[in-house]
């Protein structure tokens, strides 16, 4: 009997749907190609096995200012995963033993 593939535990990020936040969504998109992007009427979830990364300097190039990656908690809905954040990064991932 063969075991059952071993499959990568999710992560995720969900964020209003807003002008405010388009931007930031594409930027997260273009960081991380192998995220599946969730829209919904109001809200955007993005998944990602393992690992999702957020970079301060893509949401600048869009946004045309710069950006403090706290903004992302205002329209913040809920996130799945471990939290590592410094001024240029927000990564969500699953620690493991």
């Amino acid at each position: 009997m063969s075991a059952a593939p071993k499959t990568e535990p999710m992560v995720f990020v969900a964020l209003q749907t807003n002008d405010d936040t388009r931007p930031i969504i594409e930027a997260i998109e273009a960081d991380n190609p192998h995220a599946i992007v969730n829209k919904f009427p109001a809200m955007v979830k993005i998944d990602a096995p393992s690992r999702l990364v957020v970079r301060r300097e893509s949401i600048e190039e869009r946004v045309g200012r710069d950006f403090d990656l706290r903004e992302l908690q205002i329209n913040l809905i809920s996130i799945g995963g471990n939290i590592e954040e410094t001024e240029d990064e927000f990564i969500l991932h699953w620690r493991t033993a």
